[in-house]
């Protein structure tokens, strides 16, 4: 599939790459649109955009494979998508293998969280024992169909277990097989710098805003040794700040009159959603379609 070997070339080129968190499709189509070559499908912004409730493993992997499709549909970059535990055991494992790669995304991330799982910046975290996880990840490899397809591991052992713990577990997910190692919640710079010192596989760091990591720019990041970095959860709180910003507005003035300059007008939102093409379908013009499509 030409987005998963897209994903592979990014992921080993000497620049590292920026994922934007899309909480949504729609924000998965502004962050294409802002000129991301890849979006990340944020499992918290899915149990907050969908349930409206916190990510405490409330999602079902049906529900998030529906997500990821769709997702897939919207945009023509890669997705790399969230997958939580993988939600069970080796025989889950393997169908969220399956249904995962069927949606088209290129790459999945599974932790090494007890269920039911939380967030990698709350508190409250506890991890299954690392052969387990290693289990996982060889049934999660022999189930996937195609070798592009990359599988993340990520690790949680940090904030209850300590950064050499975390490390041991990111070695042994490496070894197992994992294409990137996630090492969650590192607390120090220092920290960052022992984890792709001492994991001999390619990496990636979330950075979460007044997250337990230090908040550093791609660049430090890739100058620390990094290839990845994730801003999971940045869409959704900007967005979530100015919607509630206007409503309170809107509810103490009763006009949306002082957010005009901050909203798209109608019209530039339509031609962006994708109204023009709609508009020639209706008119029996298929002139280029399948471009305009892609």
């Amino acid at each position: 599939m030409e987005a998963r070997k897209q994903l592979r070339k990014l992921v080993e080129s000497d620049e590292i790459l920026i994922l934007p968190g899309a909480y949504d499709a729609l924000s998965a189509r502004l962050a294409e649109a802002a000129g991301f070559s890849c979006v990340y499908m944020t499992g918290y912004g899915q149990s907050a955009s969908k349930l409206g409730q916190p990510d405490v493993g409330l999602m079902t992997m049906s529900e998030m494979a529906e997500r990821a499709a769709d997702m897939v549909m919207a945009v023509n970059v890669p997705v790399i998508c969230d997958a939580d535990t993988g939600f069970g055991n080796n025989v889950n494992i393997v169908r969220t293998i399956r249904e995962y790669e069927r949606t088209g995304v290129a790459a999945i991330q599974l932790e090494d969280q007890t269920m039911p799982k939380k967030c990698g910046h709350m508190l409250g975290r506890d991890v299954i024992d690392a052969q387990e996880m290693v289990m996982k990840l060889k049934a999660a490899i022999a189930a996937r169909t195609d070798p592009d397809f990359l599988i993340i591991a990520r690790t949680d052992a940090r904030t209850r277990y300590g950064i050499d713990e975390a490390i041991r577990r990111g070695r042994l997910y490496a070894e197992a097989g994992a294409d990137v190692v996630f090492v969650e919640s590192v607390e120090s710079v220092e920290e960052m710098c022992r984890v792709n010192e001492e994991i001999p596989t390619r990496t990636i760091v979330n950075m979460v805003e007044t997250g337990r990591t230090p908040l550093l720019t791609a660049r430090e990041l890739q100058d620390i040794g990094y290839d990845m970095v994730v801003f999971p959860i940045s869409t959704l709180l900007v967005a979530a700040k100015a919607a509630y910003d206007m409503l309170a507005d809107l509810r103490a003035n009763g006009t949306t009159k002082n957010y005009m300059d901050r909203m798209m007008s109608f019209s530039q939102f339509n031609d962006f959603i994708g109204l023009p093409l709609v508009r020639e379908l209706e008119e029996n013009r298929f002139d280029n379609v399948e471009k305009k499509l892609r």
